[in-house]
């Protein structure tokens, strides 16, 4: 089948950021210095999963996934963004959008069924403690993660075909930085309602699983905490399941921002700024928040670091 024959456009234009000539040398730097920290970041977190045999648990395991997992979803992105800022051109071709938009799905997908799944693994750590380990055994923890990739994988090829599908016009403008699938489907002048269809049906309930797993984890996490409530037990908990309730506040927030709560008219500039929060800040902030009240990641960087300076 002939691409001319679905689609009379063969690129699309980018608005980008909304910033003045005069401002695109300064966001340049700061969006390279962001996505810099974001992929060193990230990779130092892998890295120390790796080398320190005291972080082979399962809740490293998937962080150190989680982490790829970020590193991927802002290379989607933010590449693109700065070669267009420093070439002060915006338009992306129809291939180019189209594979930026499959992985774009595939990776926040991802994010969101790991975030589950280490819900999963706090609430067995904590509610369940003599049988963690029996619990959250090694063929498990493949599993999961396995399982995550398979289902977020079909479920953006999925989008993808249906989306190849649809017919786009003269109007090529999208109101954003990056290819995202819901704007596309408002560019199509075809007929979107299996889209649509499909987005709520299937796509609702990838998104709604997940975040009732994570709901339902805590719940009974602080139940759990509560029915023999103690400072000091409080307290350790807090600081197991701190990082990642933040961070899942912070991914489900700019999320919501992004698809939910905007409104449909004069909201290109406040949906841009939730995209940058979720496609740049978030995965940008989470070594920092998984290091900073991480005792362990911690003790394994200060080893890292002492072991480079003894091997000079």
């Amino acid at each position: 089948m002939k691409r001319e024959n679905q689609s009379s456009v063969s690129e699309f234009s980018l608005l980008g950021l909304p910033i003045h000539p005069e401002q695109q040398a300064l966001f340049f730097t700061l969006f390279l210095v962001m996505y810099l920290t974001t992929v060193l970041g990230n990779l130092l977190i892998i890295l120390l999963i790796r080398l320190d045999s005291r972080l082979h648990t399962p809740m490293y395991f998937f962080l150190s996934h989680l982490a790829f997992s970020d590193i991927s979803l802002s290379s989607i992105t933010v590449p693109k963004l700065l070669v267009n800022i420093q070439a002060r051109q915006q338009s992306i071709s129809y291939e180019e959008c189209i594979s930026q938009m499959y992985f774009f799905v595939l990776f926040g997908c991802l994010d969101n069924f790991l975030l589950a799944v280490m819900a999963y693994d706090r609430y067995v750590a904590i509610c369940h403690p003599l049988h963690y380990v029996a619990v959250m055994r090694e063929e498990l923890c493949v599993l999961l993660v396995a399982g995550s990739w398979f289902f977020c994988c079909v479920h953006a090829l999925l989008h993808t075909l249906l989306l190849v599908q649809l017919s786009f016009c003269a109007e090529n403008i999208i109101p954003n930085f990056f290819c995202d699938l819901t704007i596309l489907l408002k560019l199509s002048c075809s007929d979107i309602s299996l889209n649509k269809l499909v987005i709520f049906t299937e796509g609702g309930i990838l998104f709604v699983l997940p975040l009732c797993s994570i709901l339902g984890s805590y719940i009974h996490i602080g139940t759990t905490v509560l029915r023999v409530p103690s400072s000091k037990r409080v307290y350790k908990t807090f600081s197991t399941c701190g990082s990642h309730l933040f961070v899942v506040s912070l991914y489900y927030g700019t999320l919501a921002s992004v698809y939910f709560f905007s409104s449909s008219q004069n909201s290109n500039d406040k949906d841009i700024i939730a995209s940058v929060v979720y496609t740049v800040v978030t995965p940008m902030l989470n070594p920092f928040i998984y290091s900073l009240r991480n005792k362990d990641i911690k003790q394994a960087l200060e080893m890292f670091v002492y072991k480079a300076n003894f091997h000079k």
